[in-house]
């Protein structure tokens, strides 16, 4: 499946926050949540993304120089901070240890999500281009038994294809090891860390490859891409592969699959309810530890007893009922990362040190966000059109219940889900009196293949129903006011807002589309090189231009724009290589030709969402007075929160 969204926000008092003073953050005294300034809720976090070295004894993070984030590095049980890198232009997209002495990253320029390798030598500090701008890098396997290597896939040779490289640590030689037949889109490497699976397709149809003696690749099992064989882990023998897979069922279920009978021979967990894909497993011990599962929350069960134990352990650390998860350890499990997180919170980060059962606090995120403040994100769910129930969570501002203003906020993907948990736009919305309405409409992941299945060639239309019906929920509840709706979303949100705005003018006061796509045509067009593989099953899931023509065009905003009477705000990275800025530019020009007002905001060094923190502060500074504007909220704003 292909999910394209990034990423994936009364009156106010305009406070700069301090960039650099934590201590200065928890000092601000707010007398409610409107006087809390948009920077505080979109700011980089001082420090985030903590791993830890192999051998245990030191961790790395990032954390903002000069508002972009750089890698740091921190002895444990020291306080002193080296600073590794210091790029200006961008934020490092991701790192990673490569062994005890080497910190490889990524990062791309400008948003072209053309992310390009580099490697920190720790003993020299130094800092060396691997591969170049404008070819994309995925870090695949860090070898774990191997400290000189790790394997990378790349599309140096063919914009369209990735082949597998190694890496080595010592020399900083980029060598291939693995070419691409034409039509592989995915890698799997056994623990020794060799190419041993992989999956290629046609656009329509999926094949799991295995590789033979010889050097040749032989058929396991061919699916359409509706069916789903997901490799997660060769066992421990190296013999068979642990899957996610639906073949035969509704729901992705953990099974163990033998790729020389071409069978699965058992399955290891499986949910009613939902799709399960996450397995995870001790390297050292060589046994499963914890499957993870989402419904309302994310779940996790439990498969083996020591691991029960020191989460047991570390649950007796936290507040009752904290929900938390392990990010990273370090080779011999002898100390853990774990992040917690809540709705209200975006937590902290913790290192557990197994053998004295320690929980020591690494950083506090976002502190200057006062957890009293923030609003509860309650589950919820309603009946769409079709007699389909719809999953989704609704945020009440503080001590308000009936006839709000509501933003309603569709998620992108549009095969993703929205999820329990903080999220900074929605509290920064909630803040501002309105309340917020998210929903998991047809075509969401994690409910199943059949409801997956119903969303194909259906947006702007069941899918956008699912939306509608929402609002309609809303409205006969009492919790919305009828007058005071809005519509926001980014990418595929984005071309639902454009959608409700064009073919529901009636239900929505205002609208926010943030790198949304408004005409299907156009967007095939342009899909980025590394999705010409996926064409055809694109054009099977959203539609083909040669013989969906009527289809596509009656589900493009971009052709009944004239139905498109109230405000408008638009939102555009110039170099969005996922849907692209002529998306945006037809749109805005189809309005102003008809002289209907809309709000045009582009940002020349972007991609598919704003990623540098000064532009998401003007991006949520213009949405801020846009929707004040035009949603009749009671409330005073400063003329300097942005917007022209």
């Amino acid at each position: 499946m292909l999910f394209w969204l990034c990423t994936q926000q009364n009156s106010i008092a305009q406070v700069a926050p301090p960039k650099t003073a934590q201590a200065d953050m928890k000092s601000l005294d707010y007398k409610s949540p409107a006087e809390i300034p948009v920077e505080a809720f979109f700011r980089n976090p001082e420090k985030s993304s903590f791993k830890i070295s192999p051998d245990g004894t030191r961790i790395a993070f990032l954390a903002p120089v000069n508002e972009r984030m750089n890698i740091h590095l921190q002895v444990i049980g020291q306080t002193e901070v080296k600073k590794l890198t210091e790029v200006k232009d961008r934020d490092i997209a991701r790192f990673e240890w490569g062994n005890d002495n080497v910190i490889v990253y990524l990062k791309d320029t400008g948003g072209d999500e053309n992310f390009f390798l580099n490697v920190v030598d720790l003993r020299t500090g130094l800092t060396q281009l691997i591969t170049k701008p404008g070819t994309r890098t995925e870090i695949l396997d860090l070898l774990e038994e191997d400290d000189n290597n790790i394997v990378v896939s790349s599309n140096l040779r063919d914009a369209t294809l990735f082949d597998l490289y190694k890496l080595n640590l010592t020399t900083n030689k980029l060598e291939m090891f693995m070419a691409n037949p034409g039509d592989v889109t995915s890698w799997i490497l056994d623990h020794t860390g060799e190419p041993r699976l992989a999956i290629s397709t046609n656009g329509v149809n999926s094949s799991l490859l295995r590789f033979v003696p010889g050097g040749k690749w032989s058929p396991v099992i061919e699916t359409n891409f509706k069916e789903s064989i997901t490799p997660l882990f060769f066992d421990f023998e190296n013999k068979h592969v642990y899957c996610s897979s639906n073949i035969g069922r509704d729901k992705n279920a953990i099974v163990l699959y033998d790729i020389e009978q071409a069978k699965e021979i058992q399955v290891i967990y499986e949910h009613p309810e939902v799709d399960v894909y996450e397995l995870n497993f001790s390297r050292k011990r060589k046994v499963l530890t914890t499957i993870m599962y989402e419904t309302e929350k994310m779940n996790r069960e439990v498969l083996d007893p020591e691991m029960r134990s020191m989460l047991d352990k570390i649950s007796g650390k936290l507040a009752p009922g904290q929900l938390y998860g392990i990010t990273d350890m370090d080779r011999d499990e002898s100390k853990y990362i774990v992040r917690t997180y809540s709705d209200i919170s975006q937590g902290s980060y913790y290192l557990y040190t197994v053998k004295t059962n320690d929980l020591k606090v690494l950083e506090n995120i976002a502190p200057w966000l006062p957890k009293g403040m923030m609003c509860e994100m309650k589950p919820i769910s309603y009946t769409s059109t079709d007699g389909t129930i719809i999953h989704g969570y609704l945020t009440l501002p503080k001590g308000q219940q009936m006839l709000l203003p509501v933003v309603v906020n569709p998620h992108g993907g549009p095969w993703a889900r929205d999820s329990w948990g903080f999220n900074p736009e929605v509290q920064f919305l909630a803040s501002r009196g309105y309340a917020v309405l998210q929903m998991n409409f047809t075509g969401s992941v994690g409910y199943g293949r059949k409801f997956w299945e119903k969303s194909f060639k259906q947006w702007g239309q069941l899918m956008q129903d699912d939306i509608t019906e929402g609002v309609n929920y809303l409205i006969e509840q009492r919790i919305a006011d009828p007058k005071r709706i809005a519509i926001y979303g980014g990418s595929y949100g984005g071309y639902a807002t454009l959608a409700g705005m064009a073919f529901t003018p009636e239900l929505y006061a205002c609208g926010i589309d943030y790198v949304g796509v408004s005409n299907l045509f156009t967007f095939l067009e342009s899909i980025p090189p590394y999705w010409e593989p996926y064409r055809q099953m694109l054009y099977e899931m959203v539609g083909n231009p040669e013989v969906d023509q009527d289809m596509m065009k009656h589900s493009s905003p971009f052709y009944f724009a004239e139905n498109i009477m109230k405000p408008l705000m638009i939102a555009q990275g110039a170099k969005d290589p996922r849907v692209n800025i002529n998306e945006s530019d037809q749109m805005v020009a189809a309005l102003q030709k008809r002289g209907v007002e809309v709000k045009y905001l582009v940002e020349p060094e972007e991609g598919h969402g704003f990623h540098n923190e000064e532009n998401r502060f003007k991006f949520y500074r213009m949405m801020e007075k846009f929707l004040f504007l035009h949603m009749g909220v009671i409330a005073k704003v400063d003329p300097a929160a942005g917007g022209k």
